[in-house]
């Protein structure tokens, strides 16, 4: 089968000249929570372009700026992947599957959207996938890059909770991986039906209980292979 290599910019459908519209009032409800430090984050830029208008590189910035731009760096990645799944169904793709998909989708396009308007004027441009690794026609291509993009966001999660600073930030970011949790074991379960891989000892260790947590050292390289955008983060809290 060929693989789908269609560019697709982040959080958009083939053909489509607006992103997808997904939850408009859940998104506004969150997008609120985001104003207030949306507003702080802004009063950094002193006098910068928009970044936003910088197609690449782009870099994260400092402080929480750069932590909530490594999020929405992987919240674009994931939201682009999930827009080309639904907009390319692979074969057999069961009704009970695409509606999951479907749930996953819109959930990662509203995280993405939150991370938008939290940044504000300090968010990072529209990053441009390389999905050319994945064919997008075969269910074990699709879903085992799922289960990747899904583990990866979560331990990506549990890596940067304690570099931020402002506890606000913090905890929305805890409601974020826990929906990030529920994916990874969501699409486990498509791929090992009712078995004990939906929590593998690969991703919570069997002694703690806990999940795993990467620093973004280790999850950007490994996202980067996605993402066509060079990202840069020389100045991410150690």
């Amino acid at each position: 089968m060929k693989k789908q290599q269609e560019e697709v910019s982040l959080g958009m459908l083939p053909g489509q000249l607006e992103p997808v519209r997904v939850g408009r009032r859940l998104f506004l409800r969150y997008a609120g929570a985001f104003a207030t430090g949306g507003a702080i984050l802004a009063s950094c830029k002193n006098g910068e372009e928009n970044p936003t208008t910088v197609m690449a590189p782009v870099d994260l910035g400092s402080g929480d700026v750069s932590i909530l731009n490594y999020a929405y760096a992987l919240e674009q990645l994931e939201a682009a992947f999930y827009t080309q799944v639904i907009a390319t169904p692979y074969s057999g793709m069961t009704d009970a599957e695409k509606t999951l998909l479907t749930d996953i989708r819109n959930h990662e396009i509203i995280h993405r959207e939150f991370f938008k308007a939290a940044l504000g004027a300090n968010a990072i441009a529209a990053l441009t996938p390389n999905f050319t690794t994945i064919t997008f026609t075969d269910r074990s291509s699709v879903l085992n890059t799922a289960k990747a993009f899904e583990d990866l966001g979560v331990s990506a999660y549990n890596g940067a909770g304690s570099l931020i600073k402002d506890v606000n930030y913090l905890a929305l970011a805890g409601k974020i991986v826990s929906v990030e949790a529920r994916h990874a074991a969501a699409i486990r379960d498509l791929l090992n039906p009712k078995s004990a891989d939906f929590a593998g000892d690969d991703i919570v260790a069997p002694a703690t209980g806990l999940d795993k947590a990467d620093a973004p050292s280790v999850v950007l390289p490994i996202a980067q292979t996605y993402v066509k955008t060079q990202i840069t983060a020389t100045n991410l809290p150690k």
